[in-house]
């Protein structure tokens, strides 16, 4: 089995550029902030930390395929690299500093393309997380100053705590009423938001959390980080990785209940 460690520390150099450009535009009053066609907003920050990513990857890895939130798909083959610049870019605009850069790398595999290597980097928080398929998940400074990462042993929702990022796409699905019946059964509920809860997850400091819309780019670095901590990660279908449209992530022991109840309909 290949072991992508030369992948993994290709991911950290990449962060560590898109860090430093996020960070010199982080707060800045005269920052250009549009608004896609899909409502959401994107700064010149997320383009620009998006551009220098692909130009090192082209250097680096020219033979890899790209698929960026902000500039779509470049190249094809086995491997592809997905990245988010900016995952939480209306926190970001807001001076908020909850975001991070999300690098992922994926193989082609029975399945579909499947998440080899994961960095989960939020500058503005001071950490960064990673993981590489078959050798774990990590946080810290840096590959020689980092923590292994292990998802809880909760094992009943009484005991639990959830996190999401909101209510609202919950309701448009038709599926408010199962998500308000897990909050009612949980010990505590959080709304951190976008790539935060996931991170908790593969800590072990939060059980559960799930979002009910997102796009590959906001799941594949998350999956990788939290099923190589131990935990689960599956589509709200229970169809594992990054691939479903939505997704939840628990340690494992929770996932099914967890699933029961956000697949309730009235």
């Amino acid at each position: 089995m290949p072991d992508y460690l030369d992948d993994l520390r290709l991911a950290h150099v990449l962060a560590d550029a898109a860090d430093a450009a996020t960070m010199d535009r982080f707060k800045a009053l005269d920052l250009k902030v549009e608004t896609k066609p899909d409502m959401t907003p994107v700064s010149e920050a997320d383009k620009a930390a998006e551009e220098l990513i692909r130009g090192q990857l082209q250097r680096a890895r020219p033979r890899d395929a790209v698929l960026g939130e902000e500039y779509g798909v470049e190249g094809t083959g086995p491997r592809r690299w997905v990245i988010d610049p900016i995952d939480g870019t209306k926190n970001y605009v807001r001076g908020v500093p909850v975001w991070a850069t999300l690098i992922s790398l994926m193989e082609a595999g029975e399945g579909g393309y499947q998440p080899v290597v994961g960095v989960v980097s939020a500058p503005a928080l001071g950490r960064r997380w990673w993981a590489a398929k078959g050798h774990g998940a990590f946080s810290g400074r840096s590959l020689s100053q980092a923590s292994r990462l292990q998802v809880s042993k909760v094992a009943r929702l009484a005991d639990a705590s959830f996190a999401y990022s909101s209510l609202s796409g919950w309701e448009e699905q038709g599926r408010l009423d199962g998500f308000l019946d897990l909050t009612r059964e949980v010990w505590r509920t959080r709304a951190y938001g976008d790539f935060w809860p996931y991170m908790m997850v593969a800590e072990g400091s939060v059980d559960l959390c799930a979002e009910p819309e997102l796009s590959l780019w906001d799941m594949a670095a998350n999956a990788i980080v939290v099923t190589e901590a131990g935990g689960t990660f599956t589509g709200l279908d229970g169809r594992p990785g990054p691939h479903g449209g939505n997704a939840a992530a628990s340690n494992g022991i929770l996932h099914d209940e967890m699933l029961g109840y956000l697949n309730r309909r009235p």
